[in-house]
């Protein structure tokens, strides 16, 4: 399957099943944000594998209210398409009560354009704070607007074959950056690649970059970085750079890696091609669960960066709804629904911000793991969301060309101060 990083954003949802993102089944019949009070209309990125379990749940939610609510998907497109498919409706005045998204740069737009409501009166009247993620909430708010309402939060981490890192004389997960090089360099002497991880499309082997910025920045810094506050032609990002480079390297990453891609490489670690991968929670169920594994033969694990507080990447989707729908009230009395722990569980959401909703630790053992640990740390925006589609595209280039050897470190930090200073222009 051919998917851009965003496409596999979207493997959050249903954690026993795949949840994509694609071609519109019925959009283009649909009325702007319904004028007519008992009905409604969600647009989404659903898989066909799990929409029908989301409108199972809307059908229960229109039993309750007399309403009749359509669910359109567009699964299969990722945030290359979906956004502006979504952004096309809305400025043909044909657009959805209520729609997924994803938070960051993604989300950003459609809440500074005004095309999504100021939910803040909704979080009020629903007590969404107190049932939500504050973390999670956080990263549907855009310049103090709460304009969206979070139900998944992912986290990004270390997701490894217990058997890889026994040959290898490696006891544990690694506790400090030196000793994650010392346990790749023991798992290249054993015969096995440690990373599984693949550059094409740019977003999988982001997630090793971005980790290797918090490593050499720190929190702060990283978090300047992001929002452009603090300039990349800097030492901090020439080391994470250099390291990056080094990865490739001392052979920590496939050979080759720019060219692979991370839907057939992430699951080496699984098929024992790699000794672990960086991925989240969603990998028990859809890597090693539906590979025929036990999830007792693998572990997970945060990748240390040495810095407190301990972050990993991360992030957020949600729904907004159109400031322009006919029924308000009752798009959010939906989205209320959509955040029940009972209504979470029924859609098999893995990773709810949601209290009560955790993963079940009989069946997802790691995730519940993960949830329970690395899962309450905060986190930072993974950076193709916390960059403009068109920054995260020339961003990708630059790491793409280090690996290549076409740029060298020193001139990648000069080259992405150059992307970011556009950008906040």
């Amino acid at each position: 399957m051919t998917v851009d990083r965003r496409r596999f954003l979207q493997l959050t949802g249903g954690a026993a099943l795949a949840t994509g993102l694609a071609a519109c089944t019925g959009t283009g019949g649909g009325e702007t944000a319904s004028q007519n009070a008992k009905t409604l209309r969600l647009f989404t990125y659903e898989d066909n594998a799990t929409i029908e379990l989301l409108r199972t749940q809307v059908k229960t939610f229109d039993a309750q209210n007399g309403t009749t609510t359509t669910v359109d998907s567009l699964p299969g497109s990722g945030a290359a398409v979906y956004p502006d498919k979504l952004r096309t409706e809305l400025l043909g005045g044909k657009g959805p009560d209520v729609w997924r998204i994803w938070g960051g740069q993604i989300g950003a737009p459609f809440v500074k354009a005004k095309q999504a409501m100021d939910l803040s009166a909704y979080y009020s009247k629903f007590g969404w704070d107190a049932k939500l993620n504050q973390a999670a909430v956080a990263g549907m708010t855009f310049d103090g607007v709460k304009g969206g309402l979070p139900f998944i939060a992912l986290g990004i981490g270390g997701w490894y074959r217990k058997a890889a890192f026994t040959k290898a004389g490696i006891s544990k997960p690694p506790s400090s950056y030196g000793e994650l090089e010392e346990a790749n360099a023991k798992l290249v002497a054993s015969g096995v690649t440690p990373l599984g991880t693949g550059g094409k499309y740019g977003w999988h082997v982001m997630r090793l970059f971005e980790y290797l910025l918090e490593v050499s920045a720190g929190p702060e810094l990283h978090d300047k970085l992001l929002t452009g506050d603090e300039s990349w032609d800097r030492p901090e990002v020439v080391t994470a750079f250099t390291n990056f480079k080094k990865w490739q390297d001392q052979k920590w990453m496939p050979t080759g890696a720019v060219g692979l891609d991370p839907a057939d490489v992430e699951l080496w670690y699984v098929q024992g091609k790699s000794a672990y991968t960086i991925t989240g929670p969603w990998t028990e169920a859809q890597g090693i669960q539906s590979g025929g594994k036990k999830s007792a033969d693998f572990g997970v694990f945060a990748f240390p960066t040495g810095h407190e507080p301990a972050r990993h990447s991360g992030f957020v989707e949600g729904y907004m709804i159109n400031a322009k729908s006919g029924n308000p009230d009752m798009s959010a009395a939906l989205l209320d629904f959509l955040i029940k722990p009972e209504t979470q569980k029924a859609l098999k959401i893995t990773a709810s911000v949601v209290a009560g909703a955790e993963p079940d630790q009989a069946t997802l053992p790691l995730s519940y793991e993960w949830a329970q640990g690395p899962g309450q740390q905060p986190f930072y925006t993974i950076q193709d969301q916390a960059f403009p589609k068109k920054e995260a595209d020339q961003y990708f280039a630059v790491q793409s060309d280090v690996l290549q050897g076409k740029t060298n470190p020193a001139q990648a930090a000069k080259k992405m101060q150059d992307v970011v200073k556009a950008w906040k222009k």
